[in-house]
């Protein structure tokens, strides 16, 4: 191995992110965290300038894997930014202890949103649900917690239906599951006293980039006077955003959509399978994260509190 060659734990952890065997902002988070603490302590780099290089290396080749995962920059800058020393054994200790701290606060962090998040959801309430979200699952989990009874309306979330997902997890935290078809959600608002949705990421200006139909479910509810809130830890803040950068929507394979088979029996049609959309901030009533709630339109400065006035890239070269 040379010296600035990714080891071989930042490899495997590269490749399972890139095949999304890892999968998930936090996980994918705490993955590129702890490799980079791999390849400082394994590194056979012999001066700074060599082990800055060498953990500059590892960072771009796990940046590489997943372009769109915003967790995945946000780990890779938090550590990188507490690369302090004039020497190599201090600049070991500080990376691993940086890459300590970071999955700490992972660790804390859904279960500190949770707890926000309930205190916004009542005794009695019925709340609907978009995809599958870990960080608004928690808000429910912790309002179950803390007494309330709660029911839900579960969207299937179509074309992969990861809303059964959600609705497996609500019945095993005790909560009664309606299932229904994303088309009806307009007529079930009616009967809903909340909207809780996560993000796959959160622009500066408070827009909220997550499963496609999270736009339309909150143009509905707010036609409907339903309030609804983004459930997100910090790591889904989008700091590319404040300088101009826009976020770009993954389009997937059709084939979740239609079969082969039946696709070829219609014949000449397009089919277009985008993964996410981007909701305005002003149909987002809160951003709840493990810092506290915020109005959407006040999110950049949580941003910029975490992430500096611009978006920089530690890992790249000088």
């Amino acid at each position: 191995m040379t010296e600035h060659e990714p080891v071989a734990s930042v490899r495997d952890t590269a490749e399972a992110i890139a095949t999304m065997e890892i999968r998930g902002a936090a996980t994918i988070a705490a993955g590129a965290a702890e490799a980079l603490a791999a390849q400082a302590r394994e590194t056979d780099a012999d001066s700074p300038e060599a082990f800055r290089a060498s953990l500059r290396a590892a960072a771009r080749t796990l940046r590489e894997t997943r372009p769109t995962a915003v967790s995945l920059p946000n780990a890779l800058r938090y550590v990188l930014q507490r690369m302090d020393g004039s020497d190599v054994e201090t600049l070991r200790r500080n990376v691993v202890d940086a890459a300590a701290a970071f999955t700490d606060q992972l660790d804390r962090a859904q279960g500190d949103l949770g707890r926000v998040g309930a205190n916004r959801l009542a005794d009695g309430d019925t709340v609907m649900t978009h995809c599958h979200s870990t960080d608004a699952l928690a808000c429910i989990e912790a309002a179950v917690e803390q007494g309330k009874e709660i029911s839900a309306v579960v969207k299937e979330t179509r074309p992969r239906n990861q809303g059964h997902i959600t609705a497996e997890q609500l019945r095993e935290a005790g909560v009664p599951v309606t299932l229904i078809v994303d088309s009806a959600a307009r007529r079930y608002l009616d009967e809903v006293d909340h909207v809780v949705v996560g993000a796959d990421s959160i622009a500066a200006d408070g827009g909220v980039i997550n499963k496609i139909g999270t736009s339309g479910l909150a143009v509905n509810a707010r036609e409907r006077g339903v309030p609804i809130m983004t459930a997100a830890q910090t790591i889904k803040l989008h700091p590319e955003t404040l300088t101009g950068h826009t976020v770009e929507i993954e389009m997937r394979d059709e084939a979740e959509v239609i079969d082969p088979g039946t696709r070829e029996a219609i014949g000449g049609i397009d089919v277009e399978n985008p993964a996410f959309d981007v909701t305005p901030p002003r149909y987002m009533d809160a951003i709840v994260t493990e810092h506290g709630q915020f109005p959407p339109e006040s999110i950049v400065a949580l941003m910029r509190e975490l992430f500096g006035e611009g978006a920089a890239e530690p890992w790249a070269e000088p």
